[in-house]
């Protein structure tokens, strides 16, 4: 079979392959996309990012009528189904699906249907639906395939009783009680947001709390808003099976003796690069002990002219740095120059409330010795977060102290995702705590956090025990006037 040849092969339509071989087509490359699912756009788009999202948007709204409707009832029957929370969601997919069909027609990438094996370094089977069969060669090939679910041997998933973050979002109704097992993004995301629909919610891990990659004020901030929604984190709670008892409820057994019942358990045990049955032995690919493709720093594995990037190199694993490294793979491979690496890519977690951050961490600075001041806007002084009724959380800005230059970013509260960018921008700007007190603001924003924990920041670098108020810079009066 004579295969037909490109200058670019990308396997997988997600965030990375889509945009590795949209760079490749914009720099005169012949390339495309193999994808086996019937829609382009990968987990990111079918069964992760927009479903959860959607969801969330609906469990927020919910929360915010309940606690802001005075004279309005405003209850889910019990018998709910999860899909009339969805809503629309279907039309959001398909919406997407388009976009991204236009998006690779436009620059010239073909969208080849079916799934892709390796045959050696440089050339592809695919595998059609109707059992067909061709083979593409390029000498550059980008492994994007993505992730799924992370399944453990003593927990066995039937989604129906015991779910994963996939099935969850096809359950029939929403449960009177659930049990999350796991304290990651994605069980602390499922989580609160069953939480915030009135489901009895517990989460059960083996840390002491939920989310250990972020610093203690953000944690501390998440287990409160938890809390405040009825939801219950269980730490030390090594989980050692978990079985539906035939009748209404999964019995989880704890190590130790211990049994809990839910009506329905959530397995998150975080998620595995889909790298199962596509020929990656034949190749001798280097693969961590996690399951993911080892890469250097320009993307290219231990075979030449193999590159791989988003979820199946593993972490951060983010929609957004996936299509950062997908580009970057590319134009590495495509002999191009990459842009400048930045270490500049902004965290989201899409809890309730949003957390969200960028730059450098309080835990990091400490590493490095660095000397830190950390500027801290509560929303409770911000007046659109009260007109929101999300007058809970905080912004920190996080400035290096002899020279006031913002070196982080961290926010828990609604809108942190898109706060941050602020945030972002002025890391990469190399600008100061100063920069947001001479800005001008409209009022009312959630922006103006940013004006308060900049005060904040001056008032600590400043001595006024040796300075007079009347030598004071103009900024720090109307800080110590607050």
């Amino acid at each position: 079979m004579k295969p037909v040849e490109f200058d670019l092969i990308c396997i997988g339509s997600g965030p990375a392959g889509q945009k590795a071989a949209i760079q490749g087509a914009k720099a005169g490359f012949r390339a495309c996309v193999v994808e086996r699912e019937p829609q382009v756009g990968g987990s990111c788009l079918l069964s992760g990012t927009i479903p959860s999202k959607a969801l969330r948007e609906q469990a927020l709204r919910y929360r915010r009528m309940q606690g802001s409707a005075t004279s309005l009832a405003v209850e889910l029957r019990g018998d709910a189904p999860l899909s009339a929370l969805l809503h629309g969601v279907d039309a959001v997919i398909a919406a997407q699906d388009r976009y991204l069909l236009a998006q690779l027609q436009r620059n010239g990438v073909e969208l080849i249907r079916g799934k892709a094996v390796f045959l050696d370094a440089q050339r592809i089977e695919v595998q059609h639906l109707d059992a067909s069969r061709r083979v593409l060669k390029a000498p550059r090939i980008v492994l994007a395939t993505g992730s799924r679910p992370r399944h453990v041997p003593a927990i066995e998933v039937d989604h129906e009783h015991i779910v994963d973050s996939d099935s969850i979002l096809s359950l029939p109704y929403i449960p009177r009680s659930l049990l999350v097992l796991g304290s990651g993004v994605i069980a602390c995301e499922y989580a609160s947001i069953f939480a915030a629909l009135g489901c009895t919610v517990t989460m059960l891990d083996k840390p002491g709390e939920p989310l250990g990659f972020l610093d203690p004020p953000l944690r501390a901030g998440f287990l409160t808003a938890f809390g405040a929604m009825g939801g219950e984190y269980r730490g030390g709670s090594e989980v050692v099976g978990a079985r539906f008892d035939g009748f209404s409820q999964v019995e989880v057994q704890l190590r130790g003796g211990g049994i809990l019942r839910s009506e329905l358990v959530l397995a998150a045990f975080g998620r595995v690069a889909n790298l199962d049955g596509i020929g990656l032995e034949q190749l001798g690919l280097n693969i961590s002990s996690r399951g993911t493709v080892q890469v250097n720093g320009s993307f290219e594995t231990n075979i030449p002219g193999v590159f791989a990037a988003g979820d199946a190199i593993g972490p951060p694993a983010l929609a957004c740095a996936a299509a950062d490294q997908g580009r970057r793979a590319a134009l590495v491979a495509l002999g191009l120059p990459p842009p400048a690496a930045t270490s500049l890519v902004p965290s989201g977690v899409y809890t309730i409330p949003e957390i969200a951050c960028v730059g450098v961490s309080q835990t990091e600075a400490a590493t490095k010795k660095l000397d830190l001041v950390v500027g801290r806007a509560d929303f409770s002084e911000v007046a659109r977060a009260h007109i929101a009724g999300e007058a809970s959380g905080f912004l920190t800005l996080l400035c290096d102290r002899s020279s006031g230059r913002v070196l982080g970013v961290q926010v828990l509260g609604e809108g942190a995702t898109e706060l941050v960018h602020l945030g972002q921008a002025a890391i990469a700007a190399a600008a100061t705590a100063e920069f947001f007190i001479d800005q001008i603001f409209n009022f009312p924003t959630m922006s103006e956090a940013y004006r308060i924990a900049a005060f904040d920041v001056l008032k600590q670098r400043s001595k006024p025990r040796a300075t007079s108020a009347m030598t004071l810079p103009a900024q720090f009066k109307v800080a110590a006037a607050r």
